[in-house]
């Protein structure tokens, strides 16, 4: 049985190594807080979404970028000051724009395939996170935001993404409680919701339940090799100092990912790119009634909602490159509220819980899943705006990685004479 050192608990960490543990490798989960998905898997915009696979690396996006640029409350803001990680990313983000539709096709063909890997986790574990299957609708007010968006849905067809196309009518039907005039939209049926954060938690638990053991308040200090091929992890754990020794090591630290990969002499280029949420408290009946239970994505404002549960309807949005900042902006929390005030006026917004984390962001927008330079190495990470969405196929294809590595490393080749081999 390998024994295996899993580096982060948030959803990819822990659904790496459920993953694994369902394998039958032993499995130690190594987490900085106290708690499981306490970062970017803590109160995101909710959404399962396919339908939002297209990756971000078009020249539309870069113009539109350099539009917001001076825009306080725009979509999209960078802070200019010099950063070397921060241009160096940007400069991998511009190269990766040739393969801009292969890789959405690549991150839509990967989403749909994790959809049914998270609901079987779902239902085998009964697990309970506020899921919805309700479908996802992308609205839109104009006739060229439309036109743009039929492009793109093309790519997400090709990809085996079954989205049509609706009118104002058909976008008053679906969800009658939203607000605003519209040109036109796309629905997603086979899109859903739900809290990520339940979701993480409550496989936190079904992993304890098969042998994972989580380390919480521990935060990763090195990773090194041994002479007999250990891989060693030095930690400190509640300011005091351990030491590991693991067969294999798979990296699931978001936006941490980079650094640690720094250790075992990866480039894993991730960067922080910082978004927002509320969650508004639906405490009145009027309020409950008045919010809609469909998922939204208003492209012109980068605004995505979910409903979860009876009582709380979140609201997420904006991407900010200012480096790993998780301070919460009043101008960048308040964009959010008005949005809820304008399309559902009759929300209450008296209570409203704000929220920021970071998005661990690799330049091509595809999550890195696969082995390292060093032996017994692998990574499950930089996920990107989609780590809910693809997290469930991705832990899936690096466990059988681990897998199939811990199984040639058992067999060794047996040279003429019965010698075995190198």
């Amino acid at each position: 049985m390998s024994r295996i050192a899993v580096i982060g608990a948030g959803i990819t960490g822990v659904t790496t190594a459920y993953a694994l543990a369902r394998r039958g490798h032993r499995v130690t989960v190594l987490e900085r807080h106290r708690y499981a998905a306490m970062e970017t898997s803590f109160a995101n915009g909710g959404q399962l979404s396919a339908s939002n696979a297209e990756v971000w690396n078009s020249r539309a996006t870069v113009l539109k970028g350099l539009r917001w640029m001076f825009k306080r409350d725009a979509p999209l803001l960078m802070n200019p000051r010099p950063s070397w990680h921060k241009y160096s990313w940007i400069g991998e983000f511009l190269r990766q724009i040739p393969h801009y539709r292969s890789n959405t096709i690549e991150t839509v063909r990967l989403a749909i395939a994790a959809r049914e890997h998270l609901f079987s986790i779902a239902q085998r574990e009964a697990i309970e996170f506020d899921l919805e299957q309700r479908g996802i609708l992308h609205f839109y007010a104009t006739r060229s935001e439309f036109e743009a968006a039929s492009k793109v849905n093309t790519l997400l067809r090709e990809g085996g993404l079954d989205r049509r196309s609706v009118t104002p009518d058909e976008i008053r039907a679906i969800e009658p409680t939203l607000h605003g005039q519209f040109y036109g939209g796309f629905f997603t049926e086979s899109d859903s919701t739900g809290d990520i954060h339940k979701f993480t938690r409550g496989l936190a638990q079904a992993c304890e339940r098969l042998g994972v053991e989580f380390r919480y308040d521990t935060a990763v200090q090195s990773i090194d090799g041994s002479s007999d091929g250990e891989i060693a992890i030095a930690a400190q754990r509640e300011g005091r100092d351990e030491m590991g020794m693991f067969d294999r090591v798979v990296i699931c630290a978001g936006v941490g990912s980079r650094a640690l990969a720094a250790y075992v002499g990866d480039h894993v280029n991730v960067y922080p790119v910082k978004g927002y949420s509320i969650t508004v408290s639906l405490d009145d009946p009027s309020s409950r009634e008045a919010a809609p239970w469909v998922s939204l994505l208003d492209d012109r404002a980068k605004i995505v909602t979910s409903r979860l549960g009876v009582d709380r309807f979140r609201v997420a949005g904006t991407a900010e490159l200012n480096g790993a900042n998780r301070d919460i902006r009043a101008n960048r929390i308040e964009p959010l509220v008005r949005w809820v005030r304008t399309h559902f006026p009759a929300v209450s917004t008296s209570r409203v819980i704000p929220w920021a984390g970071l998005r661990p962001m690799l330049p091509s927008m595809l999550p890195r899943v696969g082995r390292g330079r060093r032996r017994g190495v692998f990574y499950n990470t930089g996920h990107g705006h989609l780590g809910w969405t693809l997290s469930a196929a991705t832990a899936e294809g690096v466990a059988q990685l681990v897998s199939d590595d811990a199984v040639a490393a058992r067999v060794r080749p047996v040279a003429v004479g019965g010698r075995q081999g190198a």
